[in-house]
């Protein structure tokens, strides 16, 4: 079980008083919370995105990258009950897993917005560049007020026995006698704990890129071959070709470094709609 936490002030004569506790619409104040400063997750991770839509129809509530360009899931319990909230959780993992550099690119860029693009803030939080190659791995937290026994139970069962990468926080809130407001945070499992279940799971393992060739047939098998060869090669002598784990991307090299420029996507194409490619501006355009 997580354990309670309980605040006590110190007072005049070496006195103690507890700090009461309470719930006052919690739930409908830590995602703004954690949008506004997510160091109180974590100060390695960048958001990308609120309220983002998956294909299966859910609703993840924050996403976030870390400084590796791993992905991870917030999510917060609210009124779920505990069988849900872990479903829900694993079910947008399972979406997640399979998102692409580009989906990736485009969702962030969508919530970035003004505030500029994903390599930008990617270089503002983490002082490094954006990797070539996002999303190799992903976690999950799910945020509460109160973790009941049952949800415990099973998250530390996925973990210890898994090495799936999900983890609990638990806020709790307190209110002094002048109506101070006081925040406290506990992990469910030792963060530490969770990192090292996961990389000594086996069965979790680093995604390699596809090759050139590999994309080529996956063109052909969704139908989309002809647009993508002439693409393809009509762009190689002026730019500089990269894989992903499902592009083909072309980037020039400027006075400020490598930049991309466009990405072919085969995996998400098919002779219906056509082939779906990404062209990187000032701000995101994405075409099917």
């Amino acid at each position: 079980m997580a354990e309670d936490i309980r605040i006590w002030k110190i007072t005049e004569g070496d006195n103690l008083s507890e700090l009461s506790k309470s719930k006052l619409n919690l739930e409908e104040r830590i995602e703004t919370w954690i949008e506004k400063d997510v160091s109180i997750i974590s100060k390695e991770l960048l958001i990308i995105g609120r309220q983002v839509a998956t294909d299966f129809g859910g609703i993840v509530d924050l996403l976030c990258l870390d400084s590796n360009g791993d992905v991870t899931i917030i999510e917060l319990k609210r009124d779920k009950t505990p069988r849900e909230v872990v479903a829900q959780a694993l079910d947008y993992a399972s979406w997640v897993k399979n998102l692409s550099n580009d989906r990736i690119t485009e969702i962030a860029n969508q919530y970035l917005a003004d505030n500029g693009t994903l390599d930008s803030a990617f270089q503002k939080v983490f002082h490094s560049d954006l990797s070539e190659t996002l999303n190799e791995n992903h976690k999950i937290l799910i945020v509460a007020s109160e973790i009941d026994s049952s949800s415990e139970r099973i998250m530390k069962y996925l973990s210890e026995s898994y090495g799936v990468p999900i983890n609990a926080i638990k806020f709790q809130y307190f209110r002094n006698e002048s109506n101070e407001e006081f925040l406290a945070r506990i992990f469910l499992i030792d963060p530490g704990q969770v990192e090292v279940r996961t990389r000594n799971t086996p069965s979790v393992k680093r995604k390699p890129r596809l090759t050139y060739e590999q994309l080529q047939s996956i063109a052909g098998e969704n139908g989309v071959a002809e647009i993508y060869n002439i693409l393809a090669e009509g762009m190689k002598p002026f730019l500089k070709i990269y894989t992903t784990q499902s592009s083909l991307g072309f980037e020039a090299i400027t006075e400020d470094g490598r930049k991309s420029i466009i990405s072919l996507i085969p995996q998400e194409s098919d002779s219906d709609n056509g082939l779906r490619f990404q062209v990187y501006l000032l701000t995101q355009v994405s075409h099917p």
